[in-house]
């Protein structure tokens, strides 16, 4: 049905923008735990670093990074007017965001599975 790159990169741009503004209330509701105390902010830091929540960092890590690289593509793409080129670009930009999310993943695996 919708197998154009254009509609993918339009597709994945929108789910990791909405991902990120998550992790953004997630990130306030963990630091906004510190006004409950010491014992609340231990707890929910301990629940923060089970297994699924690294995972889940791997999961933010590769939004953050398609998010940047796709505006990027899309800068190329406007500024330098090259739509002949948009769908060798969106190819460019996933492998390379695909390349970063595992060089930033590896070591957050690497300490889950040291702890």
């Amino acid at each position: 049905m919708y197998k154009t790159t254009g509609f993918i990169s339009f597709f994945l741009r929108r789910l990791t923008g909405l991902a990120l503004v998550a992790y953004l209330f997630l990130h306030i509701l963990v630091i906004g735990s510190a006004t409950g105390g010491p014992a609340t902010f231990n707890s929910v830091l301990n629940f923060v670093q089970t297994p699924l929540f690294k995972l889940m960092e791997i999961a933010l890590l590769a939004a953050v990074v398609y998010h940047a690289v796709d505006g990027i593509r899309l800068l190329i793409v406007h500024y330098l007017n090259v739509p002949s080129r948009e769908k060798s670009l969106f190819y460019a930009i996933f492998t390379v965001a695909v390349i970063l999310t595992v060089a930033g993943g590896v070591p957050i695996l690497l300490f889950m599975l040291e702890g």
